[in-house]
């Protein structure tokens, strides 16, 4: 066994740059993390939440009643804005077929 003798300076930082280097590999070894995107909704939920047609949503966007945000080509909502529309009186209440 050989024994390699480094100054307690060195040491120190080896150690600090593998504490980093614990945590990056930690970071990108965990279940990967949406920023938010699960609490999202799209089109198609939206449309089943609120019993309405593809086209109504578009309309609903249109006169500005429901708030989404586009990423590329993909519009999204957020679930409060479709609760806060559900309960106004700007929605039709429907009742199940």
């Amino acid at each position: 066994m050989e024994i390699i003798c480094i100054d307690k300076r060195i040491f120190d930082e080896l150690i600090v740059r593998l504490s980093e280097i614990e945590k990056k590999v930690t970071r990108l070894c965990s279940p990967a993390k949406d920023a938010g995107l699960k609490k999202w909704m799209d089109n198609r939920d939206v449309c089943e939440v609120l019993r309405i047609s593809k086209r109504t949503l578009q309309v609903y966007r249109e006169k500005g009643l429901l708030p989404y945000t586009r990423i590329k080509n993909k519009i999204f909502y957020r679930p409060e804005d479709v609760q806060k529309l559900l309960e106004s009186s700007d929605h039709p209440q429907r009742k199940k077929p």
